[in-house]
């Protein structure tokens, strides 16, 4: 079983990564796949996609687990006066990232399927977009997981057109349902059976275009980037009752549990997101009956002794360590031994036996 302390620590490098990288802008008017430019995908152009919306160009007809979807607002005539437009990185591996039920699927991957290889030319559409063969659509899809988002994500999405596929930025409402690789990169999106791939982030004024939902917020959009590794099981958390649950990968929640190893933090924790300080918050309040300044008598107390400025009682006589058989007792800095008989009362030079009672002390 992992440690707390290593699932911590991996968790948090993968928080850190989210936090410190920046979202560079990209120059280029498509999306590349393996398969070569899928279509053009304008950067300063964005489609913001509600859960339950099809969107423009969909593959296949939804096969997303019905959900309670939220009424848009209406459409984004400009970015709101009080947030800035802000792409946050955030690894797939993250756990929280996603959500869904238990022992529930997000999308049936089998209708998906069946959907997608009825149709030989968005087959091959979705397979060039997906950068693989038509023929391995179907262990394509099911080696995906289906989950939902639990973030407002900016993706490529794929539309199908005239027979090709053909990419535009887009940004999914938390909530929707999409089939994620071992990465945890979200490569299909149930409501349309569209092909999804990494975001191209630009620089400067963005578009949005589309219909707004409510909460949604310009500031806190994620980019999903790629888990350092291939993962056998994403670590979720259960839309019913807010706690974890395990999801191997490419299964549709048959084989759900508890993690052996949770995470060290609550499932509702915004980690995407730190929240900066409220200012209608107040600091936190002072003790009502503060402890006093004063030191703690001494447990050992000895004759009345005058005090420095630093408020240390000066010791009667310097001491020393003595020199001998380790096995001997040390004496406790507060005794004081009598001079040997006949030795005049030298003063002692307190500066070099502590030079070499410490390198006793440290050596020891």
């Amino acid at each position: 079983m992992r440690s707390q302390g290593r699932f911590r620590r991996t968790a948090l490098t993968a928080l850190s990564a989210g936090v410190l990288l920046a979202v560079a802008g990209c120059g280029q008017g498509g999306d590349r796949t393996a398969k070569g430019t899928t279509g053009t995908a304008e950067a300063k152009d964005v489609l913001l996609q509600p859960l339950a919306s099809p969107g423009p160009g969909p593959f296949t007809a939804s096969t997303a687990r019905a959900a309670d979807a939220p009424s848009p607002s209406g459409a984004p005539d400009g970015e709101p006066g009080s947030a800035t437009r802000t792409v946050h990185p955030v690894s797939g591996a993250v756990p929280g990232l996603y959500g869904g039920t238990r022992s529930v699927a997000a999308c049936d991957v089998e209708r998906q399927t069946t959907l997608l290889t009825d149709d030989k030319a968005k087959a091959g559409a979705f397979a060039e977009a997906a950068g693989i063969e038509a023929v391995q659509i179907p262990g394509y899809l099911r080696s995906l997981t289906p989950v939902v988002l639990r973030a407002d994500a900016q993706v490529t999405n794929h539309g199908y057109s005239a027979g090709s596929a053909t990419a535009f930025q887009a940004v999914l409402q938390a909530g929707t349902a999409v089939l994620v690789d071992s990465r945890g990169m979200p490569r299909v999106r149930c409501a349309c059976g569209n092909p999804l791939g990494p975001p191209v982030v630009a620089d400067g004024k963005v578009a949005h275009r589309g219909e707004r939902w409510p909460g949604y917020d310009p500031a806190r959009i994620v980019a999903v980037e790629p888990g350092v590794k291939a993962a056998t099981s994403l670590i979720i958390v259960n839309a019913d009752d807010n706690t974890w649950i395990e999801r191997a990968m490419g299964d549709s929640g048959g084989r759900d549990r508890d993690p052996d190893d949770p995470p060290p933090f609550e499932p509702d924790a915004d980690l995407l997101f730190p929240s900066p300080g409220r200012p209608s918050e107040p600091p936190d309040p002072a003790p009502s009956d503060p402890a006093p300044s004063e030191p703690e008598a001494p447990t050992d107390p000895g004759p009345d002794e005058s005090s420095d400025d630093f408020g240390d009682p000066l010791p009667e006589e310097p001491w020393e360590y003595e020199e001998g058989d380790p096995e001997e007792v040390v004496p406790e800095p507060t005794q004081v031994f009598p001079a040997e008989p006949g030795e005049p009362d030298v003063p002692a030079e307190p500066d070099a036996p502590m030079e070499a009672d410490l390198g006793d002390v440290f050596a020891g």
